[in-house]
């Protein structure tokens, strides 16, 4: 019986795995939640990115007038610099 009271861990360990658990819980779901808020706007026509298409993941596919603007800027200064 003495043997296995050694191994039982104490309150403070019990108290700081919970804590834990729960804080990497909370990040998980805000995560996910900051994921699947881009996903819906994109979606729904919104720009996820608030407008900034450089560096946008979803650029070359994007039909939002912003990312059209965009492209075709970039297609005129290609053509220019031909």
């Amino acid at each position: 019986m003495s043997k296995d009271v050694g191994k039982m861990p104490s309150r403070r360990q019990i108290f700081a795995g919970a804590v834990r658990n729960v804080t990497g819980a909370l990040l998980a779901g805000v995560g996910a939640a900051v994921l699947m808020k881009r996903h819906r706007l994109v979606r729904e026509g919104k720009c996820a990115n608030r407008g900034i298409c450089r560096g946008c993941e979803v650029f070359d596919r994007c039909g939002l007038p912003a990312a059209l603007s965009a492209k075709s800027v970039i297609a005129r200064t290609v053509n220019v610099a031909e």
